[in-house]
């Protein structure tokens, strides 16, 4: 018998589906009581194949199916046990075997998109551009007082805009609202709004001049403090407070501080009980890095507990949950973060809160480890999307890590059945210059396989739009999620 012998590769594959089927019973079992919406069900269970189809390396059974003629599963994600029931109706076909009644005729095998695409227009809307991929984009301050920017948007066809409660105030977003209806009733169609939580975002404080002012550079130690502790810092060294005591409190000798997304790293040395004291490893070596306030801190390797839902963020929900059409939660970190949110949802708003999107941002590490639970967790309860929040999710894993990883989000959401949205310095160049670079227009042409792309602000906005709809419209043609789509190549 060869590789390739069907009776081996049909043995061998009714062994995969039964691992996964019984491995799945494990995920089910701890979501048990989660999936409060009837019509997440189907989705939850594939997820659950999925995740149990993973534990497994088919590398060499996917080789022995393609030289078979048979799929090799590398597209199973909305769809593990059709799948796997298609490859094994072919090999009892061609053994012999008795075959099983009930197959998966194409509606039922292809059921996992169409639950996606469903969500999608839930969530975003019917597309109103070329392209099939939704548009979110991010309101600058100056949107409060220009209606024009926002009938512009709605008049290129973007589906969503976001506003972040980060920045300005509940009268600032009211303008930003009543732009956003008043753009509706002269287009006809009014864009969904997200509004994206805070969080605790960890973030420097003031900083504290050294001998050489407030420039740091490799080789040097950095001290960090706790808030209002600078004068406890070695007099002679540079030293920036932390705003959240809890990650300061838990570091550790060894381990990694990244400050302003990654332009500064260092290591921790010592710990004190003002703060620590660290050793910057990577920066800008000739002219150094200049210390300031309000620049974010990531501490990919400390492990510190601080809830998802901060104060700020409970003091600003009732304004959102009236107005939002999705809720944006930043640095969720864990399904009982999720629970927390859909609380507070649910006591300002028993009747209607499950109907209201939410989108789970992943920017930490501890939040990859545990997005399938958190998927489960709200997409059970209310319409749910995966943000890959590219930022801080690369200087938390390392960027050498974030396109493998960005991957993996991408699959996991298929398999759950849930949109995704790919966010984070999507065209930067352009929105900034009006000129792209050859490596985001590659970037931006990955995204065609999420359901919507997040854009910044930026002075070249609308032009960026009408070129990425151009671009994503154009690969759309040519792949769907994994899938490559063959249609007539016409440049030969």
């Amino acid at each position: 018998m060869t590789d390739t012998d069907p009776g081996t590769l049909l043995r061998d594959i009714t062994d995969l589906r039964d691992a996964v089927l019984a491995g799945a019973e494990d995920h089910l079992a701890r979501w048990q009581g989660w999936c409060e919406r009837a019509d997440y069900r189907d989705s939850a269970a594939n997820f659950a194949h999925y995740l149990a189809l993973r534990h497994h390396d088919i590398r060499p059974l996917q080789r022995q199916m393609m030289a078979a003629g048979l799929s090799s599963l590398g597209r199973a994600e909305s769809r593990v046990l059709p799948s796997l029931e298609a490859v094994l109706t072919m090999l009892r076909a061609a053994t012999g075997a008795a075959s099983h009644p009930g197959g998966s005729g194409t509606e039922a095998f292809f059921a996992g998109e169409t639950r996606i695409t469903a969500r999608s227009i839930d969530l975003f809307g019917l597309p109103a551009r070329q392209s099939q991929v939704r548009l979110l984009v991010t309101l600058p301050a100056s949107a409060a007082g220009d209606a024009a920017f926002l009938l512009r948007l709605a008049e290129l066809g973007v589906e969503a805009v976001r506003i972040n409660c980060a920045h300005d105030d509940e009268a600032t977003w009211a303008s930003m609202l009543a732009h956003v209806d008043a753009a509706a009733a002269a287009t006809g169609r009014r864009m969904k709004v997200f509004m994206d939580l805070a969080g605790p975002k960890i973030r420097t404080g003031e900083p504290r001049k050294g001998k050489d002012g407030k420039r740091v550079a490799p080789g040097d130690q950095l001290a960090i403090t706790l808030p209002g502790r600078l004068e406890h810092a070695p007099r002679a060294m540079v030293a920036v407070e932390c705003t959240l005591p809890a990650a300061l409190l838990a570091a550790e000798p060894g381990q990694r501080i990244f400050l302003d997304d990654g332009k500064l790293g260092c290591v921790v040395t010592q710990a004190e009980p003002w703060g620590v004291i660290a050793q910057i490893e990577t920066g800008p070596e000739e002219t150094g890095y200049k210390l300031k306030p309000e620049k974010g801190i990531n501490f990919p390797d400390t492990e510190f507990d601080t809830p998802a839902l901060t104060d700020d963020d409970r003091a600003t929900l009732p304004f959102v949950a009236r107005h939002a059409d999705a809720i944006e939660y930043s640095f969720v970190q864990s399904a009982e973060d999720v629970a927390a949110l859909q609380l507070a949802l649910a006591s300002l708003n028993p009747e209607n809160w499950h109907r209201q999107g939410l989108v789970l941002k992943i920017e930490t590490s501890r939040a990859v480890r545990n997005l399938p639970e958190m998927l489960v967790r709200a997409a059970g309860r209310q319409p749910t999307a995966v943000m890959i929040a590219r930022g801080d999710l690369a200087v938390e894993i390392g960027f050498a890590r974030l396109a493998e990883m960005q991957e993996e989000i991408l699959w996991l959401g298929e398999a759950a059945q849930v949109p995704v949205i790919w966010a984070t310095q999507v065209l930067e160049s352009y929105l900034k210059t009006g000129v792209p670079s050859r490596g985001e227009m590659t970037d931006a042409a990955m995204a065609a396989r999420a359901e919507c792309v997040m854009l910044n602000k930026g002075p070249h906005l609308f032009e960026a739009i009408r070129d990425l709809d151009r671009l994503l419209s154009r690969m759309g043609d040519h792949i769907s999620k994994k899938t490559p789509l063959l249609r007539p190549l016409q440049s030969w």
